[in-house]
């Protein structure tokens, strides 16, 4: 009887189900780092802008380049492969949705940075918005980068040519980002509109327990009527109202006719 070995196909499969995890694991972390950089740029111009925000939006910035330069070489080699199944093509297909989508906002987000840091120079306190926010974005920044934490003493002098180097450096990462979502539009032909997503729903606002809640107090009081009922009985006995003033009338002219 003929042996037959399902080693290799088991193997394909395997790495192929590893890649596809690694894939969302990658696009995760670049979707939590980008909402933390956001959340730092808001506070550019404002009351807590410092010198240590700029440091924290340039090395959040450097993490979600290097997660990026990553997803794109993993995305773009399984996209692009012809024996990729259809399933695990989707799924594919999603995550570059997913990706295509954070270099996007990031795009936007270092844009913002860059003309705010252009307004607001850190050379220049009183330029500086008093928008009644307090403390920074250490925290924000510490779970990006995964770091335990990172309050560290300001420095009270600010280094030479800081602003124009961040300046010119930004200015490069934006082009280069640019650059780098136009060279994946070319090289993976993945269509938004046509991708369907699965993934997992939202949670109902209400918990089980309040719905339960809910549905217990309606329970002890027969006598309650949800709004959108008493809504349509307002609107019948309207209805009702208006056909009976328009019988009388009508009855009025021919009698009196």
């Amino acid at each position: 009887m003929p042996l037959i070995n399902n080693k290799v196909g088991d193997d394909g499969t395997v790495g192929k189900d590893k890649a596809l995890v690694d894939g969302k694991a990658l696009v995760d972390s670049l979707i939590k780092v980008v909402a933390c950089y956001r959340v730092l740029a808001t506070c550019v111009g404002g009351c807590t802008d410092s010198l240590q925000l700029r440091d924290e939006l340039r090395q959040t910035r450097e993490k979600a380049q290097r997660l990026a330069m990553a997803i794109r070489s993993h995305l773009t080699s399984h996209l692009r492969d012809k024996s990729l199944p259809e399933e695990q093509r989707k799924e594919m297909e999603i995550l570059w949705v997913g990706f295509s989508s954070s270099l996007e906002l990031l795009h936007v987000d270092m844009c913002k940075v860059f003309n705010m840091g252009d307004i607001f120079s850190l050379s220049k306190k009183e330029t500086r918005v008093q928008n009644g926010l307090q403390g920074g974005g250490s925290e924000v920044a510490a779970r990006a980068l995964s770091v335990p934490d990172l309050n560290q003493p300001q420095s009270t002098s600010l280094p030479a040519e800081f602003e124009s180097h961040e300046r010119s450096t930004m200015e490069k990462d934006i082009s280069q980002l640019d650059h780098m979502i136009d060279d994946m539009e070319m090289k993976v032909n993945v269509l938004r509109w046509m991708v369907d997503p699965h993934g997992p729903q939202y949670p109902d606002p209400l918990s089980s327990t309040d719905s339960a809640s809910l549905l217990s107090v309606d329970e002890e009081q027969p006598g309650h009527q949800p709004l959108h009922q008493r809504r349509k009985l307002f609107v019948l006995l309207l209805l009702v109202a208006v056909v009976l003033v328009v019988a009388t009338l009508s009855i009025c002219i021919v009698f009196f006719s």
